[in-house]
């Protein structure tokens, strides 16, 4: 009961904060997440809700990437472990409590796909002036790969475009 309490005075603060930079004139572009020791950004208008980690459900003949399914706010939603499908290779098994910094981030619900992405680590919100230089995406690079910026602590981020992602056939096709 008291994590629900904390998450839903989390969700209060943040959404006040969101309220405050849009009036102000201050405007994130990105939530900034990690996932497999990578750096990635998913755009604020094309992400959706952030989810603490719950209990997933697994469903057999699916692909690697495809965790299971969560029943979120009385929602079913597919689970892709972000780290996963970006790179190919099956997850490790993962127990509670390598999830405790772990959380859910879904597509933007005009997508129309009931999915969330696993990822390890939220680390907040970026605006452009966080980033010192960037790379257009490389021709070799997935179709939603967007592109790669360097902060300035030197760290590579890159751009995932969501709604490219949610378009894909493969990331559609989880039978195994």
């Amino acid at each position: 009961m008291a994590n629900r309490q904390a998450l839903r005075e989390l969700q209060t603060r943040l959404a006040e904060r969101l309220l405050v930079a849009k009036t102000q004139g201050v405007s994130a572009m990105w939530l900034a997440v990690e996932a497999g020791g990578k750096k990635y950004l998913f755009s604020l208008a094309q992400s959706g809700e952030i989810f603490p980690f719950v209990g997933i459900q697994p469903v057999s003949y699916t692909q690697a990437w495809f965790v299971g399914v969560a029943n979120l706010r009385g929602g079913l939603f597919g689970v892709v472990d972000l780290a996963s499908y970006v790179s190919g290779v099956a997850p490790q098994s993962k127990n509670e409590l390598v999830h405790s910094d772990s959380r859910l981030v879904s597509l933007n619900s005009a997508f129309e796909v009931n999915c969330v992405l696993l990822i390890d680590k939220l680390a907040g919100l970026r605006k452009q002036d966080a980033f010192i230089d960037f790379s257009e995406k490389k021709p070799d690079a997935p179709a939603f790969f967007g592109n790669q910026y360097v902060d300035h602590k030197g760290a590579s981020w890159q751009e995932i475009n969501l709604q490219l992602l949610a378009q894909q056939v493969h990331f559609l096709t989880i039978a195994a």
